[in-house]
């Protein structure tokens, strides 16, 4: 097993257990109590989890934190690559949609490159460079790309007035939208007051929301609501969303599809 395939293993057992000891990890991983040890600390110098006497546990975040988007791409990316696909299929030849920031987003984007007659406007860095790179690998290509100005977030965002200001006149047939968290009190949040900002202003120009979280996201609370749960016609999770979870969603949004990870 490759060092990141088992800093990956070890941060799913963090994320489902709360926390992990050294020496179930080498049992787990079938390595030395010192290859733990050490994958542990590149995983706490990156903010994915810290580290304590004996083991991990899972990184506690503040209502204002904000990963950067390298760390976040690096969580969860079975379920993140299950909502992607599922959430592509979704997407038709001719539409115009927008995207959000964020690493499952980023994903998603990844699986709409063949999608003809696409027009998507995004505020993602991320997201614009995975759809124009395609284009400039396949002359003659059908996908029109607009990617909004605005100040920059950790997570590869264009926040801020003129982001807000150019998705305002717009009218997109489709939003995926990306979350920091989603809760039953508080709804989709963000840590940053300006992409909150942006995001009621992608979830106004939506005739159809789609939200994509991975099951982490539920309970998490950011500083600043953006919608409430009611507000996507579609969210696209993963299975390891919790039947307490499902069942709250269900009875919100318009259709909970749960997509299946692989392996």
């Amino acid at each position: 097993m490759l060092a990141a395939q088992r800093q990956a293993r070890i941060l799913e057992e963090v994320q489902r257990t709360g926390g992990v000891r050294v020496n179930d990890l080498t049992r787990l991983l079938g390595v030395s109590d010192m290859t733990v040890r050490r994958d542990l600390d590149v995983l706490d110098s990156r903010g994915l989890l810290t580290k304590v006497h004996g083991g991990a546990t899972v990184r506690r975040s503040g209502s204002t934190d904000e990963p950067a988007f390298t760390v976040k791409a690096e969580m969860e990316q079975p379920a993140k690559d299950a909502i992607a696909r599922t959430a592509a299929a979704l997407v038709r030849p001719g539409t115009a949609i927008g995207i959000s920031g964020g690493s499952t987003t980023y994903t998603l984007a990844r699986h709409l490159v063949g999608v003809p007659d696409l027009t998507v406007v995004t505020n993602s860095l991320r997201v614009a460079d995975v759809l124009h790179a395609h284009e400039a690998g396949h002359p003659g290509g059908n996908q029109t790309v607009i990617l909004t100005g605005g100040m920059r977030t950790p997570s590869e965002a264009l926040v801020g007035p003129i982001a807000v200001q150019a998705i305002r006149t717009l009218h997109l047939d489709q939003v995926f939208l990306g979350v920091y968290g989603m809760d039953a009190q508080a709804g989709y949040t963000s840590p940053n007051l300006m992409e909150s900002e942006t995001n009621r202003a992608l979830v106004a120009a939506a005739r159809n929301l789609v939200v994509v979280a991975d099951h982490t996201k539920w309970g998490v609370v950011g500083l600043s609501a953006f919608a409430g749960l009611s507000d996507a016609a579609v969210l696209v999770t993963d299975d390891g969303l919790g039947d307490e979870a499902r069942e709250v969603l269900a009875d919100e949004v318009g259709e909970l599809v749960v997509a299946e990870r692989e392996g």
